[in-house]
């Protein structure tokens, strides 16, 4: 089992910066790849962005890349979503998930654990 904590998530406005950050234990970190998800009210969830186990690819949800960046901390067991020039759009419920598969997916059921999420609203 891992367990997942997502922190960091708040009221900001338009235009500012968030920083996510999802601390995890249970297992070793470095033997999961790491996905951060969002959820906004009425709409599915969607992928926004996927670190591999050791950091050194990453993946993001279209139109994402560019604002937002994933990074991760293996000594420290966690992971991170760096949130740049925020948007009224990007508010949602922030959620981080852990997936044993070794290479990129955005699918949910790809990833075997996740977090109770963290709310990030921006206002306009």
């Amino acid at each position: 089992q891992v367990q997942l904590a997502e922190s960091g998530g708040g009221l900001v406005q338009a235009g500012d910066s968030l920083r996510l950050s999802c601390a995890a234990s249970g297992r070793t970190f470095s033997n999961y790849a790491m996905g951060w998800f969002r959820q906004a009210p009425g709409r599915e969830r969607e992928f926004v962005a996927r670190i591999s186990r050791l950091g050194r690819t990453t993946n993001y949800g279209d139109s994402l890349k560019g604002r937002f960046t994933i990074s991760r901390d293996n000594a420290k067991d966690t992971v991170y979503l760096q949130m740049n020039s925020l948007k009224p759009e990007d508010t949602a419920v922030y959620y981080c998930a852990a997936s044993t598969r070794d290479y990129f997916t955005s699918r949910e059921r790809d990833y075997d654990y996740w977090g109770q999420g963290t709310q990030v609203t921006v206002s306009s």
